[in-house]
């Protein structure tokens, strides 16, 4: 197998571990591979965020634009299975319900929803309804550059969370959501040039300074730093939900950031 066929390899191994989309794979998967595949998880930001803004746009032709809002958001949810917002249900339900880390994981393995993760779920798909709708009263150009970033560097974000701390389950767990247990070196590199791409995108289409993009990595920084701290404190390391719930507050954060952009809403 060529380099080239070996990157194509992991960035459809990467589409289908985060989506519904059916690629055929004939290797083998092993955790070795799972884990360089995470490299390309922002390069799949850029494909759901694509597919996502085109539902967006083209049912906002024919619909009122709070409607195709909705439409998009349940097109995104059905194309990824929900699979971050099912993390951030289970980690609310395991962070909000349990007292020690076992109690936690436990929780959080199981397959029901508890008070604590629907609040976070309703209240989360609110706040994205209701930025996106925002956005889209502004420009609809404007709202696919909101989703290209929010989608390409949460996904990248909630990766990076990975080699700052140790991947946690219960003691003799054998079935298990697959995650990728470290971040190879290989990985690193289309990461970071997945966000740079996605910044570079949006500072040339969007209205924003260098001291405003300064402003938001800070905050991006602190809310990985304390989210990070909690987490370890919580179960002492991390788990594929917590990934999950990762990724869904930085895209909370994104679209924040792109609301406060455009100032009078």
């Amino acid at each position: 197998m060529t380099q080239l066929q070996q990157q194509f390899l992991l960035f459809k191994l990467a589409i289908v571990f985060l989506t519904r989309l059916a690629l055929p794979i004939k290797q083998n998967i092993d955790d070795e591979l799972l884990n360089k595949a995470t490299g390309y998880f922002g390069f799949v930001g850029f494909l759901i965020a694509s597919l996502c803004g085109a539902v967006l746009f083209i049912s906002s032709l024919v619909l009122p634009l709070s409607i195709a809002v909705l439409i998009s958001m349940a097109f995104g949810l059905m194309l990824t299975g929900a699979f971050h917002e099912d993390g951030l249900a289970d980690t609310a339900d395991g962070f909000g319900g349990g007292w020690s880390a076992t109690q936690k994981l436990t929780i959080m393995k199981d397959s029901r929803l508890g008070t604590y993760g629907a609040s976070a779920l309703c209240l989360t798909l609110l706040m994205k309804f209701e930025s996106l709708f925002l956005l889209a009263q502004y420009d609809v150009c404007y709202v696919f550059i909101s989703i290209m970033f929010a989608h390409v560097s949460s996904r990248v974000l909630a990766i990076s969370i990975i080699p700052s701390l140790d991947y946690v389950q219960l003691e003799n767990e054998t079935k298990t959501k697959p995650v990728a247990k470290s971040l190879s070196n290989s990985s690193i590199f289309p990461l970071v040039l997945s966000i740079v791409i996605a910044l570079l995108v949006t500072i040339q289409f969007v209205n924003v300074t260098l001291l405003q993009v300064a402003g938001l990595l800070v905050v991006i920084g602190l809310i990985r730093l304390l989210f990070i701290k909690f987490t370890k404190k919580q179960i002492g390391g991390y788990t594929g939900d917590v990934l999950g719930a990762a990724q869904q507050i930085f895209e909370l954060v994104i679209y924040f950031f792109m609301l406060s952009l455009i100032g009078d809403y």
